[in-house]
């Protein structure tokens, strides 16, 4: 061994320190800075013998000469307290990757490679620890770091191997052993980096990985998870609750709840509202909550702010249990800059692209993956899997899909780099969308959701058919020119009727979500009650006919949490939702109003079962813009079933309303957003209303209603 080999091994920068350290023929050496004096315990039938070691190099490296190769042995060293310890030599394991599973990680293919990198409890030779590998291709030496060796970057230097992957073995470590990587790069610069497949975090603002196993927790949702793959939910109902876990509810104290603490509260009033879906925004591992898990910093792990990754199973499994399904947002577009995480990991832009031109969002200060690399789209592509699989989780949002899709998505001339082709498609983006589609749908049941909002064609339309391959698409469209329309003042709402009648010109385009999500009641937007013109009364009655629209409109539905009771102000992601609102009428019976609605959609096949086709829809009348109001049909599948939507979108009553409908006979009124229970004037049709046989928009029958002011009736043949 060379003075320069030792030097570099004291200093921490020797590349290779499994060619110098632990056992080579006849000598056993050791870098130990924390001993005061070693020996080497041989190990054999008849017992152990120690052998006491050379000091070689005052900073600490010791060194064993033996008669014969050493089959096992440990290290016993005395600290200079005094303390005396004895331990595994890590430098005497071989390496545990295969040769294929690193193959795997280079060629893009290893799908489930946070099984192969990351920190994971195994047995080696009969010794129990950790196995710890990490992607850093272009680094000149990575180092464990972590309380077991007092955060000194000398101390444990990895293993490379082929592909660019560090690897090591830690004896006797295990689940809570807290860890980072040392980075040290080829121009000398070191940075210190949880792990990119750390599956547990320390509560920010610490951010140090944490070690924890795969297979800790017995689920008890086999019920839910043999059903999920026959469940048709393009023709079910899916009425989705997003949630922000931290400003949700607060604890005594005002403290966030944890994990088990939401897998009752939570899961229980998701149910008794009449939920199918709990969509969570990020619960990955992002150290500003301000960010309201956007940036991402740890893309295998929920965030420790609620508990453990157990917990957070826990939470998954008690919803399925009682019948809820659970949609993560995802966030594969970009990511955040923090110097801990994945930015420029190895000193070199690894996950990223070099060229700023391609590789960051100047808006929101992150950078963007480097789709085209193999590597990179394996962590993504497996990141997706993990969640499905590890966690039982039935649907992921994909955020900001538009931003992936284009080159010059919020980009000047000259900010942007052109395809190979000349054009502004992001061709490696596409297809790494189109690759997590098709992987996500091999898990069965399982859904995929995108926030795009631009024209693209097919979004939700399966990769073989050219599309992208997602199971449902937000309908952006359709939100903006609701809202638009019923921010405007009553009395300019005849100006405006193409904003509640365009979206049914590509209603069927896509598999369309319908989202009233978080982004519509922040930075200045007002809360969706506070948007409404008018008088409390009439800004109560305004949300109640926007509701019923929304619900009578084909589409899946999301509202965001607080909508449903009617919050003043905006959201705030540093306080709980306002539910003290529920002690005053108005606010307690909006929220009634929701959970009925709710129920009724579900019950109600009409509404639920034909959202994907012209089949399920029929318009009565959209041209009664004078008074503001529609009125269209609604069909189940076999078009057996059919409900009866009008809407009055002034504060006028309407009596003596005249609309056709398919056949005459008793229809009785079976939702009134003007209902007292709901908070309404109670006017309407005394429960049913008789179809004469005089022809009327079309139709061979019609009804003559009493339509109130600012609501919504929908009646059904009886």
């Amino acid at each position: 061994m060379h003075a320069s080999e030792l030097e570099a091994i004291v200093e921490g920068r020797h590349h290779d320190p499994f060619a110098v350290l632990g056992p080579h023929e006849l000598e056993v050496r050791a870098w130990l800075p924390q001993a005061a004096e070693a020996s080497l315990v041989v190990i054999n039938e008849t017992g152990g013998k120690a052998i006491k070691m050379e000091c070689t190099h005052p900073s600490g490296f010791y060194l064993a000469i033996l008669d014969a190769p050493p089959k096992h042995y440990r290290i016993r060293i005395k600290l200079y307290s005094g303390e005396s310890l004895e331990f595994d030599d890590p430098y005497c394991f071989p390496p545990l990757l295969t040769a294929f599973e690193l193959h795997l990680h280079g060629e893009g293919t290893n799908h489930e490679s946070y099984r192969t990198l990351g920190a994971h409890p195994v047995v080696s030779e009969d010794v129990a620890g950790v196995r710890f590998a990490v992607w850093a291709p272009n680094a000149q030496v990575v180092s464990l770091l972590g309380d077991f060796n007092g955060w000194d970057r000398t101390r444990h230097p990895m293993r490379l191997r082929d592909g660019g992957i560090w690897e090591i073995f830690m004896p006797a470590l295990g689940e809570g052993d807290h860890y980072k990587y040392s980075v040290l790069s080829k121009n000398g610069s070191e940075q210190f980096k949880c792990d990119p497949y750390g599956f547990y975090a320390e509560l920010p603002p610490k951010t140090a990985s944490i070690v924890w196993g795969l297979s800790n927790y017995t689920w008890a949702d086999e019920t839910w998870m043999t059903a999920r793959p026959q469940r048709q939910w393009l023709h079910e109902a899916v009425s989705i609750y997003e949630v922000h876990l931290e400003s949700w509810m607060r604890g005594p104290g005002d403290r966030p709840l944890t994990y088990n603490e939401f897998a009752h509260n939570l899961v229980e009033y998701a149910q008794h509202m009449g939920y199918t879906h709990l969509e969570l925004m990020p619960v990955m591992e992002h150290p500003f909550s301000g960010s309201w898990g956007y940036q991402v910093t740890g893309y295998f792990a929920p965030t420790s702010r609620f508990g453990t990754p157990d917990d957070f199973r826990y939470f998954v499994d008690s919803c399925h249990q009682a019948g809820i399904g659970v949609i993560l947002d995802w966030v594969p577009a970009h990511f955040p800059r923090d110097a801990h995480g994945l930015f420029r990991f190895d000193g070199t832009p690894l996950y990223e692209h070099q060229d700023p031109r391609e590789g960051e969002h100047r808006d929101w200060g992150t950078l963007i993956f480097n789709f085209g690399r193999n590597e990179v789209r394996d962590f993504l592509l497996s990141n997706a899997l993990y969640w499905l699989k590890e966690f039982h989780i039935d649907g992921l949002r994909v955020d900001a899909v538009a931003s992936m899709l284009y080159r010059d998505y919020s980009r000047q001339p000259g900010e942007w780099l052109p395809n190979k082709y000349g054009g502004r498609e992001n061709l490696e983006a596409i297809d790494f969308i189109r690759s997590f589609n098709e992987l996500a749908h091999q898990e069965p049941g399982a859904m995929t959701i995108a926030e795009e909002s631009t024209a693209w064609p097919g979004v939700s339309r399966p990769v073989y058919a050219n599309g992208l391959g997602f199971t449902m698409k937000w309908n952006m469209g359709w939100m903006h020119d609701m809202l638009a329309y019923f921010e405007k003042d009553s009395v300019f709402r005849k100006y405006h009727q193409s904003n509640i009648t365009f979206s049914m010109l590509y209603a069927f385009t896509e598999n369309f979500v319908l989202p009233i999500s978080h982004d519509e009641v922040v930075h200045l937007k007002r809360s969706l009650l506070s948007k409404m013109p008018g008088d409390e009364w009439q800004r109560f009655a305004n949300v109640r006919a926007f509701l019923a629209y929304m619900y009578g409109h084909p589409g899946k539905k999301l509202l965001f949490m607080g909508c449903e009771f009617g919050q003043t102000e905006e959201w705030n992601h540093n306080v709980s939702l306002p539910w003290h609102l529920l002690q005053y009428s108005v606010h307690s019976k909006l929220q009634t109003m929701v959970k009925e609605l709710n129920w009724f959609y579900r019950r109600e096949a009409a509404l639920n079962q034909v959202d994907d086709d012209y089949s399920g829809f029929e318009w009565i009348d959209f041209r009664d813009a004078e008074s503001s109001t529609i009125s269209f049909l609604r069909y189940s599948r076999n078009r057996e079933e059919f409900l009866v939507f009008c809407c009055n979108f002034t504060p006028v009553p309407r009596h003596g309303y005249c609309i056709g409908v398919p056949v005459g006979g008793c229809y009785s009124e079976i939702f009134n957003t003007d209902s007292e229970m709901f908070g309404g004037s109670n006017m309407g049709n005394s429960g049913a209303v008789w179809a004469d046989e005089i022809a009327c928009h079309g139709r061979p029958a019609s009804l003559r209603i009493t339509l109130p002011a600012l609501a919504v009736v929908v009646f059904k043949l009886n």
